[in-house]
Formats: C-alpha cells, sequence, structure tokens
C-alpha cells in the first residue's frame, strides 16, 4: 500500500481541503497503483533490464519541432515509437512549460497526464507539478476512464497546453491520482481527438477549443505513421501536408457525426468474403497497435495463415510470410489491402505474430477496429468540418 500523500501545504486551507476530498472520492486519499502480470516485456524494461535504456535513448533522441508552411497555418507535429507499438509526441503543460509524451488518440477525447500527487517508487512516468505552474487551476470535477489496456481516475483542472506551435490557455485536462495498467509504457498521458460527446471528464477537448477559438485554419487534423521505427512519424492539425502520400484522398463519410467510425463493405482474403459480408462498422484508432475484429473471423483469418497461439499471440513462420495473403478492406467502394509485411511483427525474440486480435463488444453488428497495422499503409485525415475520414496510401 502507497503512502498517503498530500501536497498543498503552501496553499490556502480551503483548497487543501478541496484537494482532500477530491482525492477521497477518487483514490481514497491513496495513489494506488494496481499492475496486472503478465509474461511479456515492453522494449522499456526489456531495455532497463539490461542497463541498456539510457544509451538507447542518448542514441535516439526525440527533439520537439514544428514545421510551419507558407501560406498555410498547418502546424506538425513529430511523433516517435520505440518498439512499444504506440505512436508518442510531445506537448507542454504549465507556465513554465513542462513536457509530457502523451499518445494521440483518436478512440478517446480526454487529455490526462499523472499528478505530482501519484508518487509510485517504480513509476518512470513524468508528473505534473501544479505548484510550479503560475497559470494552473483547480475544479472539483472528477472523472474515470477505462480503456483497452488499462485505466485511470482523477480530477479536471486548467492550465496552458501546448502542441508544438499551437496553444490553448485555460485548457481542462486531467490529473491522474489512480493508474491501473499504465506501469513501464513509454507515455505519460493520452491526448484525445474523437469527439467531444464521448469525453468522460465532460470537458471540452483540446482540439474542439482550438477550433473554437480560430487557432487552426481548417478542421482538421492527420497522421503519417512511419514504417520506421524511430523517425518520419507525424500528427498535423490545421490542414494537410500532400508529401505523405500518394495519389488522391478517398473521402469516407462517418457512420454518425460524434465518432469516427466509418462503414466497411466487405473483408475479403483472395477474393472470398471473409468478414462483414453484410457490411460493418470499424473504428480508425491511431491509439491502438492492432487490427481488431469478432472472434470468429480473427480465428478464420489465423487458421487461414496457418498462425498457432502461444500465450495471448499466434505466431508464423517468419520465412513464410512474403507468401502469405493480403486481408483487404472494402471501405466506400475502394480497396484498402493490408498485406502480410504489414500485420507480422516480430517480437524481442525475433519471433513473428500476427496483428489481428479478437475484440469482445457488446452489439450486434460486427464491430472492427483499424488501428496502426493499418494506419501505417494508408495516411488518415480526420475532417471534423465534414465528419469524414481521408485515406490514401501512404508514402
Amino acid at each position: 500500500m502507497l503512502r498517503s500523500q498530500t501536497f498543498l501545504s503552501t496553499w490556502s486551507q480551503e483548497r487543501s481541503m478541496k484537494w482532500l476530498v477530491l482525492l477521497g472520492l477518487v483514490a481514497f486519499s491513496e495513489c494506488i497503483f494496481k499492475i496486472p502480470l503478465r509474461r511479456v516485456k515492453t522494449m522499456r524494461k526489456t531495455l532497463s533490464g539490461k542497463n541498456m535504456l539510457n544509451n538507447f535513448l542518448k542514441e535516439h533522441p526525440y527533439k520537439l519541432s514544428q514545421i510551419s508552411f507558407r501560406g498555410s497555418n498547418l502546424t506538425t507535429l513529430p511523433l516517435r515509437n520505440i518498439w512499444d507499438i504506440f505512436y508518442i509526441g510531445t506537448i507542454t503543460i504549465g507556465t513554465p512549460p513542462q513536457e509530457f509524451q502523451v499518445v494521440f488518440d483518436t478512440a478517446s477525447s480526454d487529455l490526462w497526464v499523472p499528478s505530482i500527487i501519484c508518487n509510485s517508487s517504480t513509476s518512470t512516468h513524468v508528473r505534473f507539478r501544479h505548484r510550479q505552474s503560475s497559470t494552473f487551476r483547480l475544479t472539483n470535477k472528477t472523472f474515470g476512464i477505462t480503456y483497452g489496456s488499462g485505466r485511470m481516475k482523477g480530477v479536471v483542472v486548467h492550465d496552458t497546453v501546448r502542441i508544438g506551435d499551437l496553444v490553448s490557455t485555460d485548457q481542462p485536462f486531467g490529473l491522474s491520482v489512480a493508474e491501473y495498467g499504465f506501469e513501464g509504457r513509454r507515455f505519460d498521458g493520452v491526448l484525445g481527438l474523437n469527439y467531444p460527446n464521448i469525453s468522460f471528464s465532460k470537458a471540452i477537448p483540446i482540439f474542439d477549443k482550438l477550433k473554437n477559438e480560430g487557432a487552426i485554419s481548417e478542421p482538421v487534423f492527420a497522421f503519417y505513421l512511419s514504417k520506421d521505427k524511430q523517425k518520419g512519424s507525424v500528427v498535423m492539425f490545421g490542414g494537410v501536408d500532400h508529401r505523405y502520400y500518394k495519389g488522391e484522398l478517398n473521402w469516407v463519410p462517418l457512420i454518425r457525426a460524434g465518432d469516427w467510425s466509418v462503414h466497411v463493405d466487405r473483408i475479403t482474403m483472395k477474393g472470398e468474403v471473409i468478414g462483414c459480408s453484410d457490411g460493418c462498422t470499424a473504428m480508425v484508432d491511431t491509439g491502438s497497435s492492432n487490427i481488431q475484429g469478432p472472434g470468429r473471423v480473427i480465428d478464420n483469418i489465423h487458421k487461414l495463415i496457418g498462425a498457432t497461439p502461444r500465450g495471448s499471440k499466434h505466431y508464423v513462420s517468419c520465412s513464410a510470410v512474403n507468401a502469405l495473403p493480403s486481408v483487404v478492406f472494402t471501405i466506400n467502394g475502394i480497396n484498402y489491402p493490408v498485406p502480410a509485411r504489414a500485420y507480422v511483427l516480430k517480437d524481442f525474440t525475433g519471433n513473428c505474430y500476427t496483428t489481428f486480435k479478437e475484440k469482445r463488444v457488446r452489439r450486434s453488428t460486427e464491430f472492427w477496429i483499424l488501428g496502426e497495422a493499418f494506419l501505417r499503409l494508408y495516411f488518415s485525415v480526420f475532417d471534423r468540418g465534414n465528419d469524414r475520414i481521408g485515406l490514401a496510401p501512404a508514402v
């Protein structure tokens, strides 16, 4: 059990009591990390165990930079992937600014980072030090979020947030006081880019605030997820840089405004329909590393490619990857093939596993998640002004 933390001794008694009440509601006045155990290591833990992490990070430095293209208000922020299958970028919060590595996630709407009160001796995450920011403001709202790989509980606060050269003053966001399942992850927090109606904190998302204040010229953002693990990946706000894709963008209307989900006509392998025979729904999710779908279809895909289960993954022979068939998603009449080189990855022992995972949902219709295994192949544009997603082959 971690020792209870209080940190407002320099504040007024009234504010101190308010924080203590909030902490009691959210985390029973304690900061608790409950880490589920499984027999798998992230790259950070693998390198740390070999005393190699610091050398690795020095050899692969990450520098925050922005590129403004002439004649536009386009802001481009670099992302990187350190073999954890998460693409992360740097934002800053507070005055003076404090840096955080966050996942830019189109499946959620809230921005949150760890609070300094969550003081775990084993945590590697950067925590927001509110007392060092002159623009910090407290609220009395609490909230919680459950993700596919973890959950958090926190409080809503306000401060200045910067994404590259975009600045949102008095931006509401979450400070976590309890996290479960995020230990060892290479990101500090999450920056949600979905519609505001699914926000758990009920606070205005940062993209909506920037859009409403006219900070971006167009209500769009776009992702280029490079096949290079270390460099080249970017998220851009306010426009599209055409150098990152080939041909024309194919625009796909959303099933409904308020969620980045589109209609999939069918899914095929070798010309045979294997899924979505009557059409289905797919969420385009930059925060997921896999392609996820109904268990029966995923099992069939694994059977067709000769994959065998081992632990939580399905493995194939690395020597057979080039001969495996593509899985083709037909969306709005356009075929989007996902070849084996995209849906098969190597683990740290050199064995090859697939990125297809079962997605368990409580709904009658077939539902899929198109994560980074799909998005590394296709440049994606998220158009809030017209409630649509643009896709084109990535360079």
